[in-house]
């Protein structure tokens, strides 16, 4: 059996949640595409777009909290804090000078 469009129609909070999961993983695509590139102006590209889907994203989030679709729940305080400390010792592995010698 063939669908067409008019067999399929989504409701609103479903419409929205479809475009909301397209964005996140248009999100994921772009940024390995931004790991993997290796020129300068595909990279970008690449950020350019990152960061317009990000704020796609960003808006439908919105939409979909302004009308009771998506609930997310408060952070607790000492999950911030264990995501800071994480970040914060990835940041110093980072600057951390090479086993080669060199800088990273």
């Amino acid at each position: 059996m063939k669908l067409t469009k008019s067999d399929t129609t989504l409701c609103e909070k479903d419409a929205l949640q479809d475009m909301l999961d397209s964005e996140k993983a248009l999100m994921s695509l772009y940024t390995t595409a931004l790991y993997e590139g290796n020129g300068k102006n595909l990279r970008k590209n690449f950020s350019d777009n990152l960061l317009g889907v990000a704020e796609n994203q960003f808006t439908l989030y919105q939409q979909m909290c302004a009308r009771g679709y998506y609930q997310a729940p408060p952070a607790k305080k000492d999950v911030i804090d264990q995501a800071n400390d994480t970040f914060k010792k990835q940041q110093k592995t980072l600057k951390m000078p090479s086993a080669a010698g060199g800088k990273q």
